[in-house]
This record gives C-alpha cells, structure tokens and sequence, in this order.
C-alpha cells in the first residue's frame, strides 16, 4: 500500500444562518495526525494522534485513535476510525448483521490515498481512477466523546441523493440541506426529520454514480453547503463505506449486500389495500368492504388500526364494537373471497398491574429502565406505558409470547408496527409514582399546554452540546428519553435510531417462527439501516393536500435508496379532508407507488375510493393498469431481494447521462419499462412531461412518439394518468381481475415494445408466491422484431401459457420524430398457447 503525498490548503468554512445554525464560523480543532503504517492482507492500520491542543468544541477530545482502511475488491472501501480504548459505543453486529465478506462482482475499482495535511492533519481521499469521490483533505477530523465531524469537498451543483428520513425534493440541495437523523414521531414535516435514520447517500457526477454510509447509529447532521459534505455526529465511530458504481443499481446493490438485503414479499401485498384510523366498529368494517366490492374496485387487505383495542391496549379487543367472535367472522369471509386483513401492534404496553402484557413483562424483566433500576414509563394512546427493551436477554420470549397469545385469538395475513421510535406523548418517565389507575389526558387537549419541564443543560446526555436540527425543545421529547437504561447498561442517547429496527427485526423473527414456511407481511413505520431485511414500510402521517402528493413519489424513490423497495404513502394523504379532485388524482399516482394502501385520520372526513365516482372511476382505472401488470412488479420486487434494486426508480438512475433529468421527481419509472407522468397539481388538465432520448409507447392505445429528451405536453383528463412503455423491452402483462390470486392464475399477454434498432427484451419471475422454498422459474424473453424467443431456467410448473403477443414498432419511424395515433407499427398475434414450462421461438411475421 503506498501513500500519496497531497497537501491542500486548509479551507474555513462559514455556514448560512438558514437553519440558525450554531456551528462556529472559524474551525479550532486541529486534526489527527497519521503514525506508521502496518499492512493488513486486504488494507492497512494506522495510530492517529491528536495534533495539537484540545479543541473540546462539543465534548472531550480523544488523544488516541486507530484508523482501520479495508479495500475490498468488489467496489467497496471501508475506512474506520475508532477510539483506541474503544469505549465509544459501536453497532453490534447482532443488532445490524453487516456483510464483511461480500461476494459481488467487481464493478467500478476503488482506491484510497492519504496524507497528514501540515495544518489539518490526517485526510484522505477515495479515489475512482484519477477522480476523488471523497476527498477530506485539508478539513480537520473532529473526534470527542460526545461529537464527531468528517467533511468532503463536493463539486459544485453536487447531485446528492438520498439521506433521511425526511419529507423533501429528490435532489437534496447542495447548497443549504441539513438532514438530521433522529427518529421522530412527526407527521411528515417538510425537510426536518421523521421516522427513520439513513445515513447512505448517493451522488451523480457526469452520469456515473457513487455513494457513501455511515454506520452509526447516534443522532446526526449531515449538511450539505459550501461545496462540501460534512458528518456532525453525537457519539460513536466514523465508520464509512464508499461504494462505487457506475450505475445507481451497482451501489444500491453494494450497499445491500453490505446492510442486508429487502424481504422477499408475499404476491398477494400487491394488491390495492385500505385502512382508516377511526373506524367505529367491526360492523362499519364489514360495510367498507362490501362497498368496495359493489364498486369493482378491487381490495387485497382491509386493515385495522388501534380502533380494535380494548383502551387502545395491545393484543385485545374492544367487547362491544370489536367483540372477537365478530372480528374473526370478518377474516373468515374476506379469505372466502380471496382477501385478507391486517391490524396494528405499537410496543408501548400500558403500566397497570391488571394488564397481562404488563404483568408478564414485568416477571420477565422486559422493559425498558431508568438509572435507579425502576421502570421508564411514558405516555402513549393507553396512557401510561411501559416500552419493551429489545436489548433486555428476555425480551424476544416475552415479546413472541404476547404475539402468540395475539395470533391464537385471530390468525392475521399481515402485521402493522407503528409508534416504533419509539413514540412517546411526554417528556421523561413522566409516569413514575403515579398511581395505576390514573389514565392521563393527550397533552394536545389540555388548555392551557402543559408546560415543558426545565431544560437540564448540566446533563450532556440529555442536552448535547451541540444541537442536531431536531425541532424540539429536547431531542427527547415525543419519544423515550436519552438517559433511559437499556438492559446492556447502554443509555438511549447511543441506541436511539435503533429502536424500530429493533423491534422489526424480533417482530420479523416471531412471524418466521409462526409460519417457517411462509412469507409474512409486516409493515413498520421507524427504520434503519438494514430493516429492509425485516419489514416493508410506508411514510407516515402525511396531509392531505397537493404538495404532500407531489412529495410522496420523492419519499417513495428515497427508499428505493435505503433498502425498503416496498412502500409507498397514504393515499388521498392521512390528515385533513382531502377533496374530490385531489383524491382523484392521488390514487392515479398511489395506483403505481409499490405499497398501494388509501388510509386516513380519525377526525378526517372518510375517503374510501367508492366515496365519490370520480374517484372510484380513476380508481378502477388505475388499478386495472397495476392489477394488468402485477406479474411485472412481482418480478422486479423477486430481483430486488437478490441485487436490492428499486422498483420504482427516478429517471436520473435510468438516464444518468441526462441532465435534464437530475431534479425531475413529478414522473417515476416503474423497473426499466414503465413510466408514469401523473397530474400533481390542482385543477391540471395536463401533464408537462419529460420525454427522454427514447422511443415510447402509449399504455392505452399503443401510440408511439420518439423522445427529444425535452418536456412534451401530454392531455390528462380527470380520470387518466399517462402510462409510457420504453421501447427495448418485454413487458408480461395478465388480465386484471378482483384478485392478485385470480389475475396471476391466468394467462400472459406480451407486450413486445421494439427500440429503435428493432430490439426488445425482458423477464418473468414466476414462484407461488407465498412461500420461501418455493421452485422459480426465470424466463428471458427477447426479440430481433422478427422473432420473439423465450429462454431460461424451468424450474417451477406453471400451467399458464402465453395466449398473445402484442409487437410494438414494426414500421421504421425511428429516424424521423414523430407521433403515431393510428397504430400502423403494432401487430397482434393472438389464440397462442405458448408455455412458460421451457424454451420456444415464434416467427412474427
């Protein structure tokens, strides 16, 4: 391993005041200086001595590091530096079980170089050929006990994508964005922090992609200004990894094959979904999902939210609008129909001495502590509540005991975990010495405010001394408070983030157990690096309004970033009446997000899609465009479990040489095939539409126009969203029925979609779709537009054939952009039986 020598000038950095940002105009840490270097068989180690006086800008700062440089072949760098003593708090790897011994392929090569800068110390840079993609030389390392800082120099217009979670534009602005990663309970507040903590980022540059994570799990900054990246961390290690690329799928594919993997998903979670918190009783249940039917809108999951609860209490059910005997009457007959149900579980479990759950974590030393050994209670939709300890050695037995108990009452298709932050409505264990019996009023409905309680700036675990972006008083408001003890001796203020990773990896664990053989469903509201391993998600509690419709689809492309291909956002949005118009529109975009779930607030008007018909009439029509492609989707979510690839996709990882399409989040790809342009805004009766350098294909009427790579206006009349199918590719497509069982039981229609060089490809995934060890089948079609072949490895029986072939783009019209509405390019081959059992060609003409 060679060093390079590299001296630059150490830069000062003034940051804006957007934020009332506190960070000190003029940098007084002097950085680490870099000790002889020993060999490691794929890396090095080093002694990092601190290089001067103390700064102790936001805590102590440690004299002693070891820097610790793994290069890995497949991409992938991984630079730690670490406290020599090693009492700074590290991710176990029983909690994110990282992948330290990847076996991907090489893609893009990188290297590392380094030197000790004369006035800022150690630095150093990842090198992709002669381009740095992270380069930290000349800004001091900054590594205390309580605050840790690494910061890059960023081209200009850096084209950062990913970081949150937290509502915002897809491209993060490079000149004035602060992500804080603190999980939150916060309804989807634009640009400030949410539910989850994701430190990986991915950048553009000229059209090849990299990208960078952190893996640490205390509260963060992470800001972009000034040309540079900069890490402001409350604790922990610097732990990154550097992926390389060139594609965003060959990161995305590094970094889930280092955090883990996304679930493989049951087929049936495609289908469309409905919940509403406020539902009144089992009876109005029943009612919905009768509606549904007489409407024709299909409906796959009817959820249940806490309304269920006997007094919002986990694991019961309320005897007079809930009674069980009903309940699993209503499961009974939706499975008779091929539908299913869900119903939610939040881990706080009410403090009384009556309540089992309570009982039984208490024998079984579960829960959550303070410092004097008692047990940490807070307030949440029971009152006063008690908060499993996932670090505790009892707490998977006592929590897959509760499940248990749970699931031999009603047998569910799928599992919803929510206030997972996990979520709290006071400050503190405000519970403590109060009586059992005394259930507390919502903080919200008490006039005047409770007041909050004083600020304890004397205690840095509590009020750090530097203030991550988390917009409240203390970072332990509205979730478990930063000195509760966890059963490993850890306080929260180091675990935090971790929580809801937690709590879905034991939950997770407990349905695999129930069912060894079958997919679960589980849907978790806070998330982590990995989690996607776990549980799928959806973002939140949104408002139903039209920027909040617009920002779903970047929220959804950001978790295709983190792992979690699987989500999507309250359709018609969860707070607030949404109208007409705006849920007309919503479910012509929610249609097509991967998780398609309508869902809303108790004191919300009801917005079931029968509700109106024009938003019924949208509804059937969407839905019938996903329902025709289920078999595409469940293909694209079968890759993702092995590559981590997302099914919906920004245009920017389909086209990353296209600048025009660096900040376009309004239109979405579904895989490689599918575009979606919808209505965003009120009272639009057209889309301005991006059509990149492609030839594409009406999804309607099979119409065919050549891509310019600039902005097109496309008519979108109140109940038609515009569905382009990109030329070069094989789309499997079914007929739509009330049922993903019914649509996926019959036979396949092919869409041949020619390029302009009369080429098309594609493939079909098929398993059962229920259970791990199924067989699978993996079919390639391809096409020279004189010929359709199908080729691959047979391994599952399918009896379904391939009835008809649809060719899109017979006539040569590549070479002259134009329209073509009357169709002369499409032939139809139709009355085939063509099987899906083995290989076979077929002439076209």
């Amino acid at each position: 391993m060679k060093v390079l020598a590299i001296s630059l000038m150490a830069v000062s950095s003034v940051w804006a005041s957007y934020y009332q940002d506190t960070y000190p105009a003029v940098h007084p840490c002097p950085g680490y200086n870099m000790g002889s270097v020993s060999d490691l068989p794929n890396g090095f180690t080093a002694a990092l001595t601190l290089a001067g006086k103390p700064c102790n800008i936001y805590g102590n700062d440690i004299n002693d590091l070891v820097l610790t440089v793994t290069v890995e072949t497949n991409n992938k760098v991984n630079v730690l530096i670490e406290d020599k003593d090693k009492k700074q708090y590290q991710i176990p790897q029983e909690i994110v079980t990282v992948n330290k011994n990847s076996k991907l392929n090489s893609f893009d090569s990188l290297k590392i170089t380094y030197a000790n800068h004369p006035t800022a110390g150690f630095g150093f840079k990842i090198m992709r050929g002669d381009e740095a993609i992270f380069d930290t030389m000349g800004k001091p390392i900054v590594f205390e006990d309580q605050y840790l800082e690494l910061t890059s120099v960023l081209p200009k217009n850096a084209n950062i994508y990913g970081m949150g979670e937290s509502p915002d534009d897809l491209r993060r602005d490079p000149d004035d964005t602060i992500k804080t990663l603190w999980a939150r309970d916060a309804a989807n507040p634009f640009k400030e922090n949410t539910y989850g903590a994701h430190s990986v980022y991915m950048e553009n540059r000229a059209g090849k992609f990299h990208g960078a994570y952190l893996h640490n799990s205390h509260g963060m900054d992470i800001v972009l200004r000034n040309q540079t990246i900069q890490y402001r961390v409350l604790g922990g290690v610097l732990d990154m990894h550097f992926f390389g690329g060139p594609s965003a799928y060959d990161v995305i594919n590094s970094y889930t094959d280092f955090v883990g993997r996304p679930l493989p998903i049951p087929a049936a979670v495609l289908g469309f979904q409905n919940c509403r918190y406020g539902y009144k009783s089992i009876d109005e249940v029943d009612q919905v999902i009768a509606n549904y039917s007489a409407a024709g809108i299909p409906l796959e999951y009817m959820w249940i939210d806490i309304d269920y609860m006997d007094r919002t209490r986990d694991f019961t059910f309320d005897p007079v609008n809930f009674p069980i005997e009903k309940v699993q009457n209503t499961l009974k007959n939706l499975h008779a129909k091929k539908q299913k149900m869900v119903m939610m579980v939040d881990p706080a479990i009410q403090r009384n001495s009556t309540y089992g759950p309570y009982v039984r974590g208490v024998e079984m030393d579960a829960f959550v502590k303070n410092a004097d050994g008692s047990i940490y209670v807070g307030q949440v939709w029971p009152g006063y509540t008690a908060f499993p300890d996932w670090f505790a050695p009892n707490a998977e037995a006592y929590w897959h005991n509760e499940m248990d108990l749970f699931y031999k009452q009603i047998d569910l298709d799928g599992l919803w975990i929510d206030m997972n932050e996990a979520a709290s409505f006071c400050t503190g264990s405000c519970g403590t010495g109060i009586s059992d019996d005394v259930v507390p009023k919502f903080p919200w409905t008490i006039d005047p405010p409770p007041k909050h309680r004083p600020i304890s700036t004397n205690n840095t675990f509590l009020v750090p001394k530097y203030a991550i972006h988390n917009p409240q008083d203390e970072i332990s408001d509205k979730g478990l408070e930063t000195i509760a003890v966890h059963a490993n001796g850890v306080i929260d203020y180091h675990v935090h983030n971790l929580y809801g990773h937690m709590m879905a990896r034991n939950t997770r664990k407990f349905l695999d157990n129930l069912r060894p053989n079958v997919r679960p469903f589980l849907l978790g509201r806070s998330t982590f690096a990995g989690s996607g391993s776990y549980v799928s998600h959806w973002n939140g509690d949104n408002n139903s309004d039209w920027k909040n419709l617009h920002v779903s689809i970047s929220s959804m492309l950001d978790f295709g970033i983190f792992g979690i291909p699987f989500v999507g956002s309250d359709i018609c949005g969860f707070f607030s009446n949404t109208t007409e118009q705006l849920c007309t529109r919503w479910i012509e975009v929610g249609a097509f997000y991967p998780f398609s779930r309508v869902h809303n607030a108790k004191d919300s008007s009801p917005q079931e899609l029968y509700r109106w018909e024009n938003v019924a009439e949208s509804a059937r029509r969407a839905l019938k465009v996903r329902y025709a492609l289920l078999s595409y989707y469940y293909t694209l979510h079968s890759f993702s479990s092995v590559n981590g690839a997302p099914v919906a996709r920004p245009l920017i990882f389909e086209f990353p040489a296209d600048t025009n399409v660096l900040d376009n989040y309004h239109q979405f790809m579904i895989g490689e095939a599918i575009l979606i342009s919808p209505v965003i805004y009120e009272n639009a009766t057209t889309v301005d539409a991006y059509i990149p350098e492609e030839v594409w294909y009406d999804w309607y009427d099979h119409s065919s126009i050549v891509g310019e790579g600039k902005n097109v206006t496309l008519n979108a009349p109140l109940h038609h969203v515009n569905v382009h199918i990109k030329g070069g590719n094989v789309v499997p497509t079914q007929e739509p029925k009330m049922s993903v069982e019914d649509t996926l039981a019959g036979n396949y229609t092919l869409i041949v979609a020619l390029d302009c060089e009369d080429k098309a490809k594609g493939t079909l995934y098929l398993d059962d779709g229920v259970t791990y060890n199924t067989t699978h089948s993996i079919i390639n079609f391809t096409s020279d537009g004189k010929t359709l072949a199908a080729s691959g490895s047979y391994n599952y029986g399918d009896c379904n054939y391939v009835s008809k072939v649809i060719v899109l783009g017979l006539n040569d019209f590549c070479d002259n952009v134009y329209s073509d509405p009357d169709n002369s390019n499409k032939l139809v081959i139709d009355n085939l039986s063509l099987p899906l059992d083995g290989p076979w060609t077929i002439n076209l003409f």
